[in-house]
């Protein structure tokens, strides 16, 4: 790593191109234009192996050939160098095209619940909360002691969970056997696919940044979807089931794929969070 080094001259260093112009999009981001014309995004994230994970995760998604990413152009253990998307207005016709897609991407599998991308690190991200990737062969207990009971401890420990509250979400965990509805294959994961992350294309396509990609069951992503909203949702959820149909009841299990990112949110933001959490755990205690 290179101290106090711009996103200007980490793009100039690793893309080998002059740079004509930045212009900062926010504290880690920065758009960059190149000398041939091109316009690039380059992000800068001092976690360790962050990079390398996001990188990692962007290039195993975009080999399924499926939803579209940014290209990763250059990047090192501090920088992130993609092309840059050009955005438009959301439309009917490109969310369907997104639930295809997206379902497409999801059959192209993983080797585990858990496992990495190739070349990611285990220990991983998402957004700037840590997420460990252990690879593992059943759903249920994975998303238990991989997901949900870490975070779980941190919140209580950080008392944005008071111990009593935490039994109803350890009860979720005993029962999720029999909660997760039937077994589903492996799936490739976005994995942080909240509207923030879905750039709806000048080019009449989505395209999805900043994953947390890793192994997992196929409803997590969609439970992120609804978790904080995503224009055309319905035509997107109409465009995977033409695709890849749903396990029966699927929406019945939204708040249990919502769980994990719930507690992330309590342990980043506080309390204001832990009400959700226990809500959609009671709710599928009591479902």
């Amino acid at each position: 790593m290179i101290e106090d080094e711009s996103a200007g001259a980490a793009a100039a260093r690793l893309t080998g191109c002059a740079v004509t112009g930045e212009r900062p999009l926010s504290e880690a981001v920065t758009e960059v234009a190149l000398g041939g014309g091109q316009l690039v995004v380059v992000k800068g994230d001092e976690a360790p192996g962050a990079v390398r994970a996001e990188a990692a995760g962007l290039r195993w998604l975009a080999e399924a050939g499926t939803v579209r990413v940014p290209a990763v152009r250059a990047s090192d253990e501090r920088w992130l160098v993609t092309d840059l998307v050009r955005t438009g207005p959301p439309s009917a016709r490109a969310a369907v095209r997104f639930g295809r897609d997206l379902a497409a991407l999801h059959a192209s599998g993983a080797p585990a619940f858990g496992a990495p991308p190739p070349g990611g690190p285990a220990d991983a991200y998402i957004g700037l909360a840590p997420m460990r990737n252990v690879p593992a062969a059943d759903w249920p207990n994975w998303y238990a002691e991989q997901r949900v009971l870490p975070y779980l401890r941190r919140a209580v420990d950080a008392g944005s969970l008071r111990p009593a509250e935490a039994t109803v979400v350890e009860q979720v965990c005993e029962r999720l056997p029999q909660l997760a509805g039937p077994a589903e294959p492996p799936a490739r994961l976005h994995g942080d696919l909240w509207n923030g992350n879905v750039l709806w294309g000048a080019d009449g396509h989505v395209w999805l940044i900043d994953p947390a990609a890793h192994g997992g069951h196929r409803e997590t992503d969609l439970a992120m979807l609804h978790l904080f909203g995503c224009p055309y949702l319905s035509e997107v959820l109409d465009g995977y089931q033409e695709t890849a149909p749903l396990a029966p009841a699927w929406p019945d299990r939204i708040g249990l794929h919502q769980l994990f990112p719930l507690l992330v949110h309590v342990v980043l933001f506080g309390r204001g969070y832990a009400e959700q959490a226990l809500s959609v755990a009671r709710a599928a205690l009591a479902g």
